[in-house]
């Protein structure tokens, strides 16, 4: 690590999450909060925090393990039904859809437009989203939310940019982004990766069926890196997230170290 990205550190602490009160959870599409950041969502939930999950398309295409005869436009009510169930077992009770289909079919200059409004409406201290960054990631509706939350985190609390969207300002101090390959935010979920869990594999099960191969795969691996990450913060379980504040998010290449 170089020195300037050493005194970045101690001159620009990263915000700690849990001392906010609203959070506002984007998922590309109805499970990716839950496998994201789930456990970190019930622990918030049961703090008395406010959340707002916003499900940013309709997962209609994601007909590979669903029920036989599906179509894509039954499957928009069913993940639906499975995204109320999710964010009810994991204590939410704002739960919002927007109107874009899944597979990036749709402009980014709406979706901005509309998570803008969704931020101007909701008034979020903490965005959570999915880290468009990591050099993995190929699905354009990670890449397109992603990208979307880091661009509106940085405008939202500068009124007369948010208008330019339509959309009212907003008082975010971080911005926090999940699946990650990056993270420098670690959250203790110890006595919530069950939550999250069950969140997942009793909820969405049109996506992984139970005893499924990819249910099975999907559970191994959460459990693996609620491990991992939970060592980073003496604990048995934990969510990584790669945490930006304000000045981390604007001519500051050291806060990418």
């Amino acid at each position: 690590m170089s020195l300037s990205s050493l005194i970045v550190r101690a001159a620009v602490p990263l915000p700690k999450l849990e001392q906010y009160q609203r959070f506002l959870f984007l998922g590309p599409h109805p499970d990716d909060i839950e496998i994201g950041a789930g456990a970190t969502a019930a622990k918030l939930a049961s703090l008395g925090k406010e959340l707002c999950f916003t499900v940013c398309t309709d997962g209609r295409f994601g007909l590979g393990n669903a029920p036989c005869g599906s179509t894509p436009e039954t499957l928009i009510s069913l993940r639906q039904e499975e995204a109320r169930s999710s964010a009810s077992l994991l204590g939410v009770k704002d739960l919002r859809f927007l109107p874009f289909s899944d597979g990036g079919l749709y402009e980014q200059r709406d979706l901005l437009r509309t998570i803008a409004d969704i931020i101007g409406d909701f008034q979020p201290e903490v965005i959570f989203a999915p880290d468009p960054d990591v050099s993995s990631e190929c699905h354009a509706d990670h890449l397109n939310v992603g990208r979307a939350a880091k661009q509106l985190a940085c405008f939202a609390p500068y009124p007369e940019l948010m208008e330019a969207w339509g959309a009212k300002g907003a008082p975010v101090k971080a911005l926090a982004l999940y699946m990650t390959a990056k993270a420098n935010r670690v959250i203790n979920t110890r006595g919530f990766l069950s939550k999250q869990l069950d969140s997942v594999f009793r909820c969405h099960l049109s996506q992984f069926p139970a005893e499924s191969d990819e249910a099975r795969a999907l559970r191994l691996y959460l459990r693996i890196r609620s491990a991992d990450y939970g060592l980073r913060c003496f604990s048995s379980s934990g969510e990584g997230f790669r945490v930006l504040g304000p000045t981390h998010m604007h001519c500051l290449p050291e806060a990418g170290t």
